[in-house]
């Protein structure tokens, strides 16, 4: 009974190795920190400023403190931009993935070699999840690494459901990439629609007033001459 415990602890360590400390991606650099303490700081004294009296202190105070918790829950810009570019990636990643198990290749290998092809957000990633597999992590845990992609929920329960079958994931993967492109494409088309309500709305302000002018009140004042 010891051997495999102590089995079972050498491998846990070697997991907690491999996840990434959270300091490496979701928290906010020295430069991000200092940029949103000035924002914080300019928003109060605004407000002070503003109001000119001696309340106007307090509420600067209350409006910098305000403005500091906002912009300390907002996602960093880097964090955003990787999770983007992780997303753009995913249907590639997951038709190689597939490619890969259709040759005959283990899971963890077959990750490792797509994170190699793909690199960047999304093939760090998938290199965590291929050294957590390879030192005998459960799929759950594995390939929790995804998490936070958008799209990548469906690849990871995909991958634990198949967890026995790398024929099984292999079709579910291709299927799936199929997915992400039509729903991106999806996507794509309603941005460009909104795109084109928006461009519509400042033509017609800027037509609206030459349409008064010229249409309606020349109208009027020929109305208003023959009455008066």
């Amino acid at each position: 009974m010891v051997a495999p415990i102590a089995g079972g602890r050498a491998v846990r360590r070697r997991l907690a190795a491999v996840r990434p400390a959270p300091s490496a991606s979701s928290s906010p650099s020295d430069a991000e920190r200092r940029t949103r303490i000035l924002v914080a700081a300019a928003a109060g004294l605004a407000v002070a400023w503003f109001v000119g009296t001696w309340w106007g202190l307090l509420l600067g105070v209350a409006a910098g403190a305000g403005a500091e918790r906002f912009l300390r829950q907002r996602e960093p810009a880097r964090v955003r931009q990787e999770r983007r570019a992780a997303a753009a990636d995913l249907p590639l990643g997951a038709d190689l993935l597939a490619a890969a198990l259709r040759a005959g290749a283990p899971v963890d290998g077959a990750a490792a070699a797509v994170a190699d092809a793909l690199d960047g957000p999304l093939g760090t990633r998938l290199r965590r999840t291929a050294r957590s597999l390879a030192l005998g992590a459960a799929p759950a845990e594995a390939w929790a690494h995804l998490d936070g992609i958008p799209g990548a929920e469906r690849l990871i329960a995909a991958a634990v459901r198949t967890s026995a079958s790398g024929g099984a994931l292999a079709g579910a993967l291709g299927r799936l990439a199929d997915d992400l492109r039509a729903d991106r494409a999806v996507r794509i088309e309603a941005a460009a629609q909104r795109a084109g309500v928006l461009i519509v709305l400042p033509l017609g302000l800027c037509f609206l007033p030459a349409f008064l002018l010229a249409g309606l009140v020349p109208v009027l004042i020929a109305v208003l001459g023959d009455v008066l």
